[in-house]
C-alpha cells in the first residue's frame, strides 16, 4: 500500500470529522430548541457536509476507486439536508431523526475508518503518539471555544437559550 501525504483536503477533513462527532455529542446532550442549539447546529451543519464532500476526493483505500465509506457520505449529504429541511417546516421530530442518525453515521465511520491499520490516523497514532494526542487535545480545545462562542452569541442575541417545547422529555 502506498503511504499518502497528509494535504490540506485530508487535514481538514479529518479535523472537520472529529469536531463534527464530538460537537454533535455536545448538540445531543444539552436542550434543544434554543438560539444556543441554532448557533453550534448550523457550525455542525457545516462540518458535517464538508466532511462528507471532501471524502469523495480522498480515495486511497481502494487505491483511487470509491469505497463503502463513500456511500456513507451520499446518505450523510441527503440526511443532514433533509433535517435543515425538516427544522425550517417546523418537523421537529423529523430534524431529530435525521440529524441523530447522521450523528451516529458519522461515528460509526470514523470508527471504523480508524479500524483498518494502514490507514492515516492509526498511523500517526502509532507512529507519533505525542502528536496524535497533540492534535485531539487541539480539536477538543476547538470544540470547547465553539461551544463557548455558541453561547455566548446566543446570549447577545437576547434570545432565550431553549424554547418551552425544548424543555419537555421529547425535546
Amino acid at each position: 500500500m502506498t503511504v499518502h501525504a497528509w494535504t490540506l483536503l485530508i487535514v481538514t477533513h479529518v479535523v472537520a470529522a472529529l469536531t463534527s462527532v464530538l460537537l454533535g455529542g455536545v448538540q445531543l446532550a444539552r436542550r434543544k430548541g434554543g438560539a444556543r442549539h441554532r448557533h453550534l447546529g448550523r457550525v455542525w451543519v457545516v462540518l458535517m457536509l464538508w466532511t462528507a464532500v471532501s471524502s469523495f476526493w480522498i480515495r486511497h483505500l481502494r487505491d483511487g476507486a470509491f469505497s463503502w465509506l463513500h456511500v456513507l457520505s451520499l446518505v450523510t449529504l441527503v440526511t443532514v439536508s433533509l433535517g435543515v429541511w425538516n427544522i425550517r417546516r417546523g418537523n421537529v421530530q423529523g430534524h431529530r431523526g435525521n440529524m441523530t442518525g447522521s450523528w451516529i453515521g458519522s461515528g460509526f465511520a470514523m470508527v471504523f475508518a480508524m479500524a483498518v491499520p494502514d490507514r492515516m490516523l492509526p498511523t500517526f497514532a502509532v507512529d507519533e503518539p505525542l502528536g496524535a494526542a497533540g492534535a485531539l487535545a487541539t480539536v477538543v480545545a476547538l470544540v470547547a471555544v465553539l461551544v463557548l462562542v455558541g453561547d455566548r452569541l446566543a446570549l447577545r442575541s437576547g434570545q432565550p437559550a431553549a424554547t418551552a417545547s425544548a424543555a419537555s422529555p421529547r425535546g
